[in-house]
């Protein structure tokens, strides 16, 4: 009986993981309606908007998933107590630095599999907005470190996650998480930035990507029960990618400028 118990307590929790995971993409349509209604442009033509425009859209694509976290917590009347933050200790810094070394070194892994394949790679949409302005990946720094990588990290981590404990292994409700929000990304490199479909290898890759930075950060969650833990490996993560083509795109031969973008549209987890 009691098997029974937990496995309908497992349907019950992962559905309300999924349902909490594509409510804060929904919401994200709606909390962005602003930036659209400011700047037509970034409907008919993303690449050509003001950096101002482009920027108070990514911002508000990420109010999306706190909105949701938080009517989840207020919902089921879970109080703020429920998140858990607090400055890290020296071992929970050094969880971060172990997640940021870990998620290069798999990313590293990752592309060297897909070029020994010969897998193509798909372009995350977000890679449209910024183009190649040098100044537009500046402001994406700030954006992984304000409001990607709490948002995603709240509400996959200190929601989702922490949700799954209740039915799951700690180590199960990471991989459930981790797939759930893979599964997600899917939207994200799908479409070229031509309105096609990118090949389905290519899909793979990104989304092998994306899994395994969310294994990493996902663990690092479970291990020390602090979100911002995963906040900070996951907002320097994606910054030392930026910071990267920040200097490929100021400095590095024209020639250089392709292959690096490719590289970094594999890497990076913005939804």
């Amino acid at each position: 009986m009691a098997t029974v118990d937990r496995a309908g307590g497992q349907v019950r929790s992962l559905l309300i993981a999924v349902f909490l995971s594509v409510a804060g993409i929904v919401a994200s349509q709606f909390t962005t309606l602003p930036a659209f209604l400011l700047d037509p442009t970034l409907i008919q033509s993303p690449a050509d908007a003001s950096n101002a425009s482009t920027f108070v859209l990514l911002t508000l694509n990420f109010v999306g998933f706190f909105l949701v976290g938080g009517a989840y917590l207020w919902w089921t009347d879970r109080s703020w107590d429920w998140l858990d933050l607090r400055v890290p200790t020296k071992r929970g810094w050094l969880y971060v630095l172990a997640g940021v070394v870990g998620s290069i070194a798999f990313i590293v892994l990752v592309n060297a599999v897909a070029t020994l394949l010969e897998l193509p790679s798909s372009q995350n949409q977000v890679m449209n907005l910024i183009g190649d302005d040098p100044n537009m990946v500046l402001l994406m720094i700030v954006i992984v470190f304000l409001f990607n990588a709490p948002a995603e990290e709240f509400l996959y981590r200190n929601v989702v996650q922490k949700r799954l404990y209740a039915a799951f292994s700690r180590t199960g409700a990471v991989v459930a998480t981790s797939i759930i929000f893979a599964l997600i990304h899917i939207p994200s490199y799908a479409l070229a930035a031509d309105g096609s479909f990118a090949p389905p290898g290519a899909i793979a890759v990104s989304l092998a990507a994306v899994f395994g930075g969310s294994i990493i950060f996902g663990t690092l969650y479970a291990k020390t029960d602090n979100l911002l833990v995963p906040i900070a490996a996951h907002a320097t993560y994606n910054a030392v990618q930026f910071a990267a083509l920040y200097l490929v795109l100021r400095f590095a031969p024209e020639e250089l400028e392709a292959a690096t973008a490719v590289a970094v549209d594999v890497l990076t987890l913005l939804p």
